[in-house]
């Protein structure tokens, strides 16, 4: 076993109350960041963009070049994203998610209401990202520069060797650290949204 094998996973708890709420400048709605990188990089100079955000009224998204997009429905009756070219993604159920380019020209239409989404933004020449929903049970990441696990619904409980870390709703715990395989073991009803980031551009 190498010194890299046993090298600590440095861990940073980010709590709800934490989080800044910075209103749109049209007033349709509200982001909370929860992380970006680098630190407090610019919407057009960030490598990655984890937040989440109130939306109040319909409209047209923000474009994005050369950023790829995942928008997952956390609360509210939900949202149907229309293409330009005619693609729908239809959010019409907690977690329901959906995938699209930052280039693509975006119509939201909010099906009843308000709906609070969580954002994942990769800028392709400088980041790789994926999103999976854990519930309870024992999940390994095998490689990522950082990991976010973002508590979207209930309660849970976090362990990463042998060190606990209980989450509630909006809570997120950041893993930062070294370039080694690591298990996550979850307990609880809730369910985290977990974010595998890596620095680089793709393949």
């Amino acid at each position: 076993m190498t010194a890299l094998d046993q090298a600590p996973v440095n861990a940073t708890m980010i709590r709800a109350a934490d989080l800044v709420a910075s209103p749109w400048k049209n007033g349709g709605g509200v982001t909370r960041e929860i992380g970006a990188f680098p630190p407090g990089a610019a919407l057009d100079t960030f490598a990655w963009r984890v937040s989440v955000a109130d939306v109040g009224t319909a409209g047209p998204f923000s474009r994005f070049d050369g950023v790829d997009r995942t928008l997952v429905l956390l609360s509210g009756a939900g949202m149907t994203l229309a293409e330009a070219g005619g693609a729908e993604h239809v959010l019409d159920a907690p977690l329901a998610r959906a995938d699209f380019a930052g280039e693509a020209a975006i119509d939201a239409t909010l099906h009843d209401g308000a709906t609070r989404d969580f954002n994942l933004m990769t800028r392709r020449s400088a980041a790789r990202g994926t999103l999976d929903v854990w519930r309870a049970g024992v999940h390994r990441v095998a490689h990522a520069d950082t990991v976010l696990l973002f508590c979207a619904t209930g309660a849970v409980g976090v362990e990463i060797d042998g060190t606990h870390y209980a989450l509630e709703e909006m809570d997120t715990l950041r893993l930062d650290g070294p370039q080694r395989a690591f298990d996550v073991v979850v307990s609880g009803s809730g369910a985290l949204l977990a974010v595998l980031l890596a620095i680089g551009a793709r393949d």
